[in-house]
């Protein structure tokens, strides 16, 4: 919930600017303003280098959810990308996996291109549960799926006690967490799935310390947050994987 509709913009326009002439191979660039800024945000990028996700999306078409943003709105600004199960939806929101899988449903049906977050808080780390925690909240939210949906899944991993903390998994935590979670798929799907889902690590990534996390074999990206708000720091994490 940061920036107003000009500052939105703005930061969009900075960011472009920062990046200009970078070849970005396979990679992409997603930005996820607030809903109320989204369409303004797609009108504003040019050369649309830099897609546009939302932040949430409900899982009905429409109806009596005072404040909510279907996939039919989305789609009609040209936004076709939506994060689900973000730590801060499921800790403040009370979002569940029955939940979350309502809303991928919704997604898939729609054709809008989900990034899927999840990830073990502190406790659950210290207790040595993480690995069961990660496997739950995938499993129930995503592996009733047909093998065709997952082109339009993006797997995001947050150790909660790492996001905005200071603290950041080390680049092997990351990578040790990224292979659980590939072997994960490809037991319930296959390899070619496996290895073609992107898996991005979202925790405290910063232009520093960004080309080593991102050097590991299995960590494909960056779910970025407060980085992301400033052009030179967010540029400089692209230019770190690009």
């Amino acid at each position: 919930m940061n920036l107003t509709r000009a500052e939105s913009i703005k930061l969009v326009e900075d960011i472009t600017k920062e990046i200009k002439g970078l070849d970005f191979g396979n990679n992409r660039v997603i930005v996820a303003p607030v809903s109320i800024n989204l369409a303004s945000v797609v009108g504003a990028e040019k050369d649309k280098r830099i897609e546009c996700s939302s932040q949430n999306m409900h899982f009905a078409d429409s109806g009596a959810y005072t404040g909510e943003v279907s996939a039919n709105i989305l789609k009609d600004i040209d936004v076709n990308i939506t994060l689900l199960g973000h730590s801060e939806r499921r800790e403040y929101f009370n979002e569940d996996d029955e939940l979350l899988k309502l809303k991928v449903d919704q997604a898939m049906s729609k054709n809008i291109e989900v990034i899927f977050c999840f990830g073990e808080k502190l406790e659950d780390r210290q207790a040595e549960n993480h690995f069961s925690v990660v496997a739950s909240q995938i499993t129930n939210a995503l592996f009733h799926l047909e093998a065709s949906n997952w082109k339009n899944i993006i797997l995001a991993y947050e150790p909660v006690w790492a996001i905005g903390t200071g603290m950041t998994a080390s680049p092997d935590q990351a990578q040790e967490m990224h292979a659980f979670i590939r072997n994960l798929v490809k037991e319930n799907y296959n390899s070619d799935i496996a290895d073609n889902v992107s898996i991005l690590y979202g925790g405290s990534v910063k232009p520093t310390n960004a080309q080593e996390i991102f050097g590991k074999p299995d960590v494909d990206g960056g779910l970025i947050g407060g980085a992301a708000l400033k052009a030179d720091l967010f540029a400089g994490i692209i230019k770190a994987i690009c």
